[in-house]
């Protein structure tokens, strides 16, 4: 089979099957459409697998592919049954996506009757890594990948924001090892990768003198105290 014969290929009112070797055939239907076929046998069956369509999958993708489904042969294995597991897995992969996971580790949370003020905060820490890491397959993300979220919001200026961003991103990846759906937690890799912001340390009020002012200053204050939050578990 050439390039020619595939591209200047015509319909009729019956199937043609223009053959190529090791099994691999094009299979021209009357409708004018063209897919690639391979014929093989695996315990004293015959069966066929299924390439894609010209032109998108060209002769030599197609080629590839046949000669793929023959090393998988040799080793003993029914290529067809393993494109099936293989296309299953993917399926499975596109389903559980980062943001998937995150949103069922929040109902988790709901249904554990965290506080309200721990799920809202890690829903807010949440949408920092959504954008980057949202819509990939959870057990596909590396640590790399992790670290550019992190490194994004440390940039901003907001340290301890990254710190804690870590820590639930990390929270998730857990909870998806522990649901079968990854078999490793790519930021625990990263400890130490982000900045520790220098401290700066005020002067203590040690002397009498002072404390007395700075009592005073508490009695005379007339304001408002910050309204009660409930700390987050």
């Amino acid at each position: 089979m050439t390039d020619i014969a595939v591209r200047t290929a015509k319909a009729a009112d019956k199937p043609i099957k223009l053959s190529d070797s090791g099994g691999l055939h094009l299979l021209v239907t009357p409708t004018g459409s063209e897919l690639w076929r391979m014929a093989y046998r695996f315990d004293g069956k015959q069966k066929q697998l299924a390439f894609g369509a010209y032109p998108e999958v060209s002769l030599k993708e197609a080629r590839t592919r046949r000669d793929q489904a023959k090393e998988k042969l040799a080793t003993g294995d029914d290529p067809g049954v393993v494109s099936k597991l293989e296309r299953l897995a993917r399926k499975i992969a596109r389903g559980n996506t980062f943001n998937h996971v995150a949103d069922e580790y929040i109902e988790r949370q709901i249904a554990e009757d965290r506080a309200e003020a721990t799920v809202e905060k890690t829903k807010w820490l949440l949408s920092f890594a959504r954008p980057l890491l949202g819509s990939r397959p959870i057990a596909d993300i590396s640590s790399a990948e992790a670290l550019a979220v992190l490194q994004a919001v440390e940039r901003r200026g907001t340290h301890e924001r990254a710190r804690r961003l870590r820590s639930t991103i990390g929270a998730v990846f857990r909870y998806a090892i522990a649901t079968a759906r990854a078999e490793n937690d790519p930021t625990a890799a990263l400890k130490g990768a982000l900045r520790t912001p220098k401290v700066k340390h005020r002067a203590a009020v040690v002397e009498p003198v002072d404390i007395g002012a700075m009592l005073r200053a508490i009695d005379d204050f007339d304001g408002q105290p910050p309204p009660h939050r409930r700390l987050s578990s």
